[in-house]
């Protein structure tokens, strides 16, 4: 069973209610309603500027995207002593490649090859959106990373190109 204590509304002696009960005050629900619109038309405003600068973001960081298109052994005159690359840059930005690296042996062996040991079309390095760049390896250049002065035929070379915004690309090539 519950019990249950009863609270009378004591009456002043003029028959008001007590100071304390009259003194509370609150805010109207008209105020009420229009402070709650603020808070949830801040928080939507909050909201979509985040969104906007992080798809913003996004996109930009994406704008270059480098593909292999092509790679090509050849001879230069009698010897096996070239290999073109060729990348294709499908984005909306340009990408500019800082570096060349090659393996004879794994992806987790590669070494940066001077720029003495390759050359690239355009020359600048960059890769403008919907275009292409050729980079041309010479086998065998003095004092290079790559020492083989030709490649053997058959053989598998392993091979990563970076761009100044770090993107890299990693991709085996086999020589014919």
């Amino acid at each position: 069973m519950l019990n249950m204590t009863k609270r009378k509304l004591v009456l002043s002696k003029r028959g008001e209610l007590p100071k304390m009960l009259r003194s509370k005050k609150g805010i109207s629900p008209i105020l009420a309603t229009l402070l709650l619109i603020a808070i949830a038309v801040g928080a939507i405003l909050i909201t979509y500027a985040w969104v906007i600068t992080f798809t913003g973001t996004q996109t930009q960081q994406s704008g270059a995207v480098i593909a292999l298109e092509n790679i090509r052994f050849y001879a230069s005159g009698s010897t096996n002593n070239r290999t073109e690359i060729i990348l294709r840059n499908s984005g909306s930005s340009s990408a500019k490649i800082v570096a060349v690296y090659w393996s004879s042996t794994s992806l987790s062996a590669l070494a940066k090859i001077g720029t003495s040991e390759y050359t690239m079309t355009p020359t600048t390095g960059v890769v403008d959106a919907l275009s292409s760049i050729t980079i041309v390896i010479k086998w065998g250049t003095s004092g290079g990373v790559i020492t083989d002065s030709t490649w053997t035929s058959g053989s598998t070379y392993y091979f990563k190109v970076v761009t100044e915004a770090g993107q890299y690309m990693q991709f085996p090539g086999k020589a014919p």
